[in-house]
């Protein structure tokens, strides 16, 4: 059984940074693209950023130049490092991870991110 753990989340002022984690763990062969998912209260989960096992990233345009994707694909690790957060970000983060073969889609718990003004 694979798991995804989060880690990282926490209460911010605008401005400021903070980093998460998402380690895979488990029955793992393979693990494709990892991503990072949030949803707002009241809105729908939206992408954040990916990244591809080759380190191909793509960003929402409403991070792009703020947030950096990267990945450890020896410990099964994606990480998400968020600058400048502005209250906007305040939402639930997700991690995503496509894995195995077949491929299957794996959700993590979510964490609790939360910009102040």
């Amino acid at each position: 059984q694979v798991q995804l753990v989060e880690s990282g989340g926490g209460l911010v002022q605008a401005g400021g940074s903070l980093r998460l984690s998402c380690a895979a763990s488990g029955s793992i062969f393979s693990i494709n693209t990892m991503g990072w998912y949030r949803q707002a209260p009241g809105k729908q989960r939206e992408l954040v950023a990916r990244i591809t096992s080759g380190g191909n990233t793509n960003y929402a345009d409403s991070v792009e130049g703020r947030f950096t994707i990267s990945r450890d694909n020896a410990t099964n690790t994606v990480y998400l490092q968020m600058n400048t957060l502005k209250p906007a970000d305040t939402a639930v983060y997700y991690c995503r991870a496509v894995i195995g073969i077949p491929s299957r889609l794996y959700w993590g718990q979510g964490t609790q991110v939360t910009v102040s003004s």
